[in-house]
């Protein structure tokens, strides 16, 4: 039986699924059933639709609480996980920063700008019940774009594999959700990129289940006077990180896998221990190009 791709755009980025079947038009038929979900997701959550519930939350900022569903309460409590298990650095309402950084432009911020924006940043200051969320200062926001296609790869993962679909992948923007080995049992070999030459595959990884996540510095950035500014911002400094190139790991769901690489580039030069005592498997390039990797523990 092939294995064919089907390609579609969503939450900005180019993904596709690869799913074995007959034919073509079945293949399409099984991989819609993952296309509706992450475009469910996408339109509830998007930042960018001014019907979006994150846009609701958003625009009563300093005015009054939203009422939410239990699905976004449920994001909302994986937040304030990630929040403590980053000491504060993985914060959901620093997206705001977004407002001084435009990575078209080699150019930095004015420092007033960002002690502006800074001071509106802050996940301790949210407000919470278990249907409503206030975010008590105008001008605050949230957004899920640190996590939101991790928990739609999974979402759509469990909607195929609760039909029976047991081979396959789903590929959102690199962020790999991975239904089980190929039809002859074989692991999917995923190439991981280096972060310097956009055609060099630096490392590959073989992988038969679980989801495989990358957080870099070459997806949005610009270089000045020999630094690189990336769009990974730390809510501290308000200044992007600037010690990893790439860290890419593998761990049972895809939230899971994103939410490592991402505190593991936010926590910089201790991002590597703290990855580590996690057991989950890695490959890190530091900003010297040095590459460091561990297997499952």
């Amino acid at each position: 039986m092939p294995i064919f791709t089907i390609p579609f755009l969503a939450m900005g980025s180019l993904c596709e699924c690869r799913l074995p079947a007959n034919t073509q038009q079945e293949a399409e038929q099984i991989a819609e059933i993952a296309i509706q979900e992450v475009r469910r997701i996408e339109l509830k959550y998007s930042r960018y639709r001014d019907d979006s519930i994150l846009s609701q939350i958003n625009g009563q900022a300093g005015r009054g609480a939203v009422k939410i569903d239990k699905e976004t309460n449920e994001l909302l409590d994986y937040a304030e996980v990630l929040f403590r298990a980053s000491d504060g650095k993985f914060d959901i309402s620093s997206g705001i920063l977004r407002r001084a950084w435009n990575f078209k432009h080699a150019m930095l911020p004015e420092p007033a700008l960002l002690d502006h924006l800074r001071g509106k940043i802050g996940w301790d200051k949210i407000q919470r019940t278990s249907d409503t969320v206030y975010l008590p200062e105008t001008e605050m926001e949230i957004d899920f774009g640190g996590y939101g296609k991790e928990y739609a790869a999974d979402c759509a993962a469990a909607l195929l594999l609760n039909e029976g679909i047991s081979h396959g992948l789903i590929d959102l923007g690199g962020d790999l959700r991975i239904l089980g080995p190929q039809l002859d049992g074989r692991p999917w070999q995923i190439g991981i990129q280096n972060p310097r030459k956009s055609d060099q595959i630096i490392a590959t990884i073989p992988v038969s289940s679980g989801a495989l996540a990358t957080s870099g510095d070459y997806e949005r950035f610009f270089d000045l006077d020999g630094i690189r500014y990336c769009h990974i911002l730390d809510p501290d400094s308000a200044y992007p990180v600037n010690y990893w190139q790439s860290v890419s790991v593998l761990a049972p769901l895809s939230i899971a896998a994103g939410s490592y690489s991402t505190i593991t580039m936010l926590k910089q030069m201790q991002g590597k221990a703290w990855l580590s005592e996690s057991g989950l498997a890695y490959l890190l390039i530091d900003n010297d190009g040095q590459v460091s990797r561990q297997d499952v523990v």
